[in-house]
């Protein structure tokens, strides 16, 4: 199958920065270059017994970039697995370079890995599904999903979780030059957008096929996927990444196009608007699609084409990535499916509020068309990354759900940072967890003496004119967030192809101290050292 020889040619370094000579530097938003991670790296959290703990891969289900710092922050979603297995989602903070001409991205930098834990710091939160976790399906407790991630004006974490769904504020906390993401509040997340089964009841667990089947709320795995904050730091926006269950006409939301985004106040936690955001049609999606076999059906609407990130420009202008749940990842390519090799759609739009209806009162029950007098937010768009990436001969990997504006280039435009959640490479099979291999195979999780690559977590880097940003301003005296690089190791390679290792003083607040916990050494890597590749999300 031809798409294998481009896995094999992409698959040839351990973190590199690959530029795109075909990107025109005169259009308004361009694909510069890929910066791949090996998932062969850890990362700085405490050593487990589990290999697939420390590894430092899935850590992009958002992505959020700190302009007082100049540093990244990645975070995981519930872990391997499903939901089924232990594991402690964590934010992962790291550096880049931005060549401030083009908006290249190179030079990965980890700085330090946060846990989210309880008010007290006393326990961790899990990512294991309500029902694994607590034994009750009503009940979310410490069960945590997150998918989007913004950092506030006071310097703190807020995180959308897709189990509630639900929107949690956590605090930077530091323990012996540790720091954690501690548990301050939930936002108050309207109650239409809880999951309801057939008996009435709040559950969490429910699908359309399970007795009892959902019937409201949120469809299940298709909850809050992106968040933004405005730049005052008053407003924060999250956006579902399909619509209700009881929305559309019947089958769940799945044939309608009207996701909800929520307006919150960020001092109070109460929400105080609803906007519908809608998702490109099918039928024009299709028309993209050679032939008709591989076409989305109705039922795909709002089930296979979603939401996955939103980042503001100014109080009211946004941009929002949009993708359907097809491309390169590990259980496709263990499946070879045609159909979910098949991309639709991988684009980013500038979307609108201005002018558009709040729907808090508005139901959507029974119809896929808006009522009369109900304006959606509107849409253009700024990029179709499936098209630059074709341009470019590379694979369309599914799951791209981070998106950032980072810093300023020369010339007065943006570097736009896009990143992939790659699954940690992982695939579970009958109940087991194994490790995917870019080479179509499979081994036990945790190191493989065949020298096979795993795959990596890709960033995009793009660099594009808005000229309707505004940057955010942080409150004075807010917490930092990292000032410094600190005890920070990382193997990386760079364009020189040298491979290098980087170690920096502490900073008090935000540092990682424990030599113990640094893994990463230049013999670690020996097996992926001249390896690149692409991955899923």
């Amino acid at each position: 199958m031809a798409h294998w020889s481009l896995v094999r040619a992409v698959a040839a370094s351990l973190i590199v920065s690959l530029p795109f000579g075909g990107a025109t530097a005169a259009a308004a938003t361009s694909l510069v270059d890929v910066l791949l991670v090996p998932s062969e790296a850890t990362d700085l959290s405490p050593p487990s017994s589990n290999p697939a703990d420390n590894r430092l891969g899935g850590f992009i289900s958002d992505l959020a970039y700190d302009r007082t710092t100049d540093s990244f922050f990645g975070v995981t979603d519930r872990g391997p697995g499903g939901g089924f297995n232990a594991f402690a989602p964590k934010i992962q903070q790291f550096r880049l370079d931005i060549d401030p001409t083009t908006g290249a991205a190179s030079n990965f930098r980890l700085q330090q890995t946060i846990l989210f834990k309880t008010a007290d710091g006393s326990a961790t939160f899990d990512g294991r599904t309500p029902l694994a976790l607590n034994g009750d399906s009503s009940v979310l407790g410490l069960s945590i999903d997150p998918e989007a991630l913004v950092i506030g004006a006071n310097r703190h974490f807020f995180v959308a979780d897709e189990y509630g769904p639900s929107v949690y504020e956590f605090a930077p906390f530091s323990v012996a030059g540790v720091t954690e993401a501690r548990f301050v509040r939930s936002f108050d997340v309207p109650a239409r957008f809880m999951p309801l089964d057939s008996l009435g009841q709040r559950n969490y667990e429910a699908e359309r096929e399970t007795a009892p089947a959902l019937v409201s709320g949120r469809q299940d795995n298709r909850g809050l996927e992106g968040l933004a904050i405005s730049p005052d730091g008053l407003t924060l926006f999250a956006l579902m990444q399909d619509p209700l269950a009881e929305e559309g006409l019947g089958n769940q939301g799945r044939r309608s196009r009207n996701a909800r985004l929520i307006r919150f106040d960020v001092a109070s936690g109460a929400s105080t608007g609803e906007f519908i955001y809608q998702l490109e049609d099918i039928a024009d999606i299709n028309v993209r699609i050679p032939g008709t076999a591989n076409d989305f059906t109705a039922n795909q609407q709002g089930r296979q084409v979603g939401a996955s990130a939103i980042v503001a420009l100014n109080d009211h202008e946004f941009l929002v990535m949009e993708r359907d749940t097809r491309g390169v990842n590990p259980e496709t390519i263990l499946s070879g499916d045609v159909e979910d090799l098949t991309v639709g759609t991988k684009r980013i739009y500038k979307i609108d509020l201005a002018g558009a209806s709040d729907v808090s009162g508005v139901s959507l029950i029974g119809t896929n068309a808006l009522p009369v007098g109900v304006t959606p937010v509107s849409k253009t768009l700024l990029l179709d990354l499936q098209a630059e990436l074709v341009a470019m001969g590379r694979e369309i990997p599914e799951r791209i759900e981070g998106l950032a504006i980072g810093p300023q280039l020369a010339d007065g435009s943006y570097s736009v940072l896009l990143g992939t959640d790659n699954d940690f490479s992982i695939e579970e099979i009958g109940g087991t967890l194994f490790d995917v291999y870019t080479n179509r195979t499979t081994g036990p999780v945790g190191g493989d003496p065949l020298g096979r690559s795993l795959f990596a977590t890709q960033i995009f880097s793009l660099r594009a004119d808005l000229p309707e940003f505004t940057a955010p301003v942080p409150e004075p005296g807010g917490l930092t967030l990292g000032a410094a690089i600190v005890p920070l190791v990382a193997c990386l390679w760079t364009r020189r192809k040298r491979l290098s290792l980087y170690s920096r003083s502490s900073d008090k607040l935000t540092c990682i101290s424990r030599s113990s916990s640094i893994t990463a050494s230049a013999s670690s890597f020996s097996n992926v050292a001249q390896r690149k590749d692409s991955p899923r999300a």
